[in-house]
């Protein structure tokens, strides 16, 4: 695991007082995919919230987000996806995203914008 996503599960454990490291370690990597960037965007722009997202790929200030746009930036799905693989709360995955999702989306994309999909591998 990369020493940001690392680090970002060490401030969420902190802020919640449990161990999430297996939790919530291969949630956060799959959520920050390219291709699942790619959705998280379009699901925003549906939803009116393509400018807060896209403050946090582009380069300046993150707009906070609030636990209700998460979830309409995910998507109902999404949220309980997560709840049933990290087995916490959806109000505490929900508040604990509010927090670290726009850091995490602005760190993973750091030439502010989404990296394009890695085509799938081809077999030998």
């Amino acid at each position: 695991m990369s020493d940001f996503l690392s680090n970002l599960v060490g401030k969420v454990e902190s802020a919640l007082g449990v161990d999430l490291q297996g939790a919530l370690q291969q949630q956060l990597q799959k959520l920050l995919q390219p291709e699942n960037l790619q959705a998280i965007l379009a699901q925003a722009d549906q939803a009116g919230l393509g400018d807060k997202v896209r403050s946090w790929i582009g380069h300046g200030e993150n707009l906070p987000a609030t636990t209700d746009e998460i979830r309409e930036i995910l998507g109902s799905s999404v949220v309980h996806d997560l709840v049933a693989r990290t087995g916490l709360p959806a109000d505490t995955v929900l508040t604990t995203l509010s927090h670290y999702l726009p850091e995490a989306v602005d760190k993973t994309t750091p030439a502010g914008e989404v990296p394009a999909e890695e085509p799938p591998a081809k077999e030998a």
